[in-house]
């Protein structure tokens, strides 16, 4: 006999908080829930770098990589039922070690310190098993953001599917954040966060994040 979908405060009471159950199929509820979608803010690149790849650490064949602590950022991209999305291209963008964003907004006037070493933004595109990879920096606080965040923009062919924002759990900057703050409801608010983890063994003391990616039943398809 199938569990019954209990709603989302009575399932706080008899649940404890894990990351793993709400992207796990089967659980509980017949649907996983549904990522919340969380502001694109206003620094998505005015202008796209030549190298879009899912390394941001190193631009192109340059021999100098960014400032910052590697991050090795994984996790998959999911339908409700929790069936993996194939062919959906992830992307993400996110400010440097100096909290300077990929456009010309923040950069222009902050060029002195701005690191041209680093992406600033990359893609990546889901194979079978719905799977995403990235190289990038751990997220740094930038002015009027006390919470570290990545950006992510989930797309399938033309189509904007979501568009949310990957906080780490436990900084101490996120009960200051307006982002953070203004996600009322609980459940949301914890599937916005990711765990950064030191990478066992790594003489660079790079780290690693998972974070899946849940779309609704029927997502909010934009053009672009």
């Amino acid at each position: 006999m199938s569990l019954p979908i209990h709603p989302r405060r009575a399932f706080l009471q008899t649940m404890a908080f894990s990351a793993a159950y709400f992207t796990t199929r089967g659980l509980f509820a017949e649907e996983l829930f549904q990522t919340p979608r969380l502001t694109e803010g206003p620094f998505y690149p005015d202008k796209l770098p030549l190298d879009k790849d899912n390394d941001l650490i190193i631009i192109s064949d340059s021999t100098t990589p960014a400032v910052g602590e590697i991050t090795h950022l994984t996790g998959r991209i999911l339908d409700a039922k929790g069936d993996p999305v194939r062919d959906a291209t992830i992307e993400i963008w996110q400010c440097d070690a100096n909290a300077v964003y990929l456009h010309s907004r923040d950069s222009e006037p902050k060029k002195q310190q701005q690191d041209k070493h680093f992406q600033g933004f990359g893609r990546f595109t889901t194979g079978s098993t719905g799977e995403y990879r990235f190289r990038t920096i751990k997220p740094v606080p930038y002015p009027g953001r006390p919470a570290p965040h990545i950006h992510v923009k989930v797309l399938k062919g033309d189509r904007e599917l979501i568009t949310t924002q990957i906080l780490m759990r436990g900084h101490e900057g996120n009960a200051r954040d307006g982002v953070y703050s203004g996600v009322r409801d609980v459940i949301d608010r914890e599937l916005i966060l990711a765990d950064w983890n030191k990478v066992p063994e790594s003489k660079l003391g790079e780290w690693s994040a998972s974070f899946d990616v849940v779309l609704g039943r029927t997502p909010d398809e934009r053009p672009r």
